[in-house]
């Protein structure tokens, strides 16, 4: 093999495939990238065995051929080369180093033979649709912060995504929820979506999914089955397994009888949560919302710190109600409104609250409140 691509182009591929190899590896291949030069292309593909991405650049090749080389150590070297340089790959016949030359700087790289890379299980994957990249932005955005990290209740570790009714309206929505807070978000039914298994996609995806479209600005296609998910854009194609679990009948958590309506400014809000939440114990992370006519109280107070105490003006006309809520939880929620106002439905102290951005209904979050 041999090839020479400009350094810019390969770092950028490169980035986009590193990550997903895992830092500790017990299977040696599975810590290299596979890297095959064929027809004025570059293409790399790097694997996790659930996680499997495959981008394509353009260079020159001079012979075609195919090798593995360590993911992390290739992109370290190619990101310290300087900017405009150009990097020439090389393997000889026994395929055993691929050298890497730019400028005065050459490296020799163990490889491991491209027959040891895992090609994982391709499949039919019946059911396909486009997604703009700034609507599964949106989707991603507006949930993964209540993705659950707990991994005894993997089945609640990923996004929901499925194709659900809303006043009598075709939907694609998602959902996330780690059992202290829910996330759900819903935009028109693509086409050709209507039929869509319900997947949970891992976080460790979605992550990755979410890093990648930064950089486009195309529709992203996406395809799937019972156990597998695939994003197509761009030169970049990214397949996942999907979590094979249950996700919890959420809308039984979303409260219908919330008749306490506040109405406040998200920015000052977030802002005085974060003020008044710098006084709370680390463990409980607790602020208390006391609500009375037009005004709302915020305070924490903690054996250690102190307390504190600010006051905002608000749009309510319900009865007087105290409710306590995990500060970090409400700045989440908080960050993900981008209209001015936050809109809360509460009910008691003791039930869930849903908040929703005044300026957008495709969004929902409910959040268990705390003892305070």
């Amino acid at each position: 093999m041999k090839l020479t691509i400009e350094r810019a182009a390969l770092l950028r591929s490169l980035g986009h495939v590193q990550s997903v190899v895992e830092r500790r590896n017990t299977i040696p291949i599975l810590a290299n990238v596979l890297i095959e030069a064929e027809g004025g292309k570059l293409r790399l593909t790097a694997t996790d065995m659930d996680l499997n991405i495959v981008d394509e650049v353009e260079a020159e090749v001079g012979d075609a051929g195919a090798t593995t080389a360590p993911a992390h150590t290739l992109y370290d070297i190619v990101r310290k080369l300087p900017d405009g340089a150009q990097v020439e790959l090389t393997t000889s016949g026994d395929g055993g180093r691929m050298v890497l030359r730019s400028g005065r700087s050459e490296f020799t790289l163990a490889t491991l033979p491209k027959e040891d890379f895992p090609a994982m299980g391709s499949g039919d994957l019946p059911q396909s649709f486009r997604l703009a990249a700034d609507a599964l932005r949106d989707i991603i955005d507006r949930t993964r912060f209540a993705i659950s990290t707990e991994e005894t209740r993997y089945y609640l570790n990923g996004i929901y995504l499925h194709a659900a009714e809303a006043d009598d309206t075709k939907v694609l929505r998602a959902v996330a929820t780690d059992g202290h807070r829910l996330a759900r978000f819903q935009m028109p039914l693509p086409e050709g979506a209507a039929d869509m298994p319900a997947a949970i996609i891992p976080r460790k995806t979605v992550n990755e999914v979410r890093k990648l479209i930064d950089e486009t600005e195309n529709p992203v296609t996406v395809s799937l089955s019972d156990t597998r998910i695939e994003f197509a854009f761009d030169a970049t194609l990214l397949t996942s397994k999907l979590i094979d679990g249950t996700f919890p009948d959420y809308q039984r958590v979303i409260p219908a009888g919330n008749d306490k309506m506040m109405e406040v400014r998200c920015k000052d809000f977030a802002e005085a949560v974060d003020r008044v939440s710098t006084i709370s114990s680390e463990k409980s992370r607790a602020v208390k919302l006391s609500v009375h006519g037009g005004s709302l109280t915020l305070s924490a107070n903690s054996p250690e710190n102190g307390t504190a105490v600010e006051e905002l003006e608000i749009d309510y006309g319900g009865q007087d109600l105290e409710i306590g809520f995990n500060s970090r939880y409400l700045l989440d929620i908080a960050q993900q409104i981008e209209g001015e106002g936050a809109e809360f439905a509460m009910a008691d102290a003791s039930s869930p609250t849903i908040v929703r951005d005044a300026a957008d209904g495709n969004a929902l979050y409910v959040l268990m409140p705390m003892r305070v």
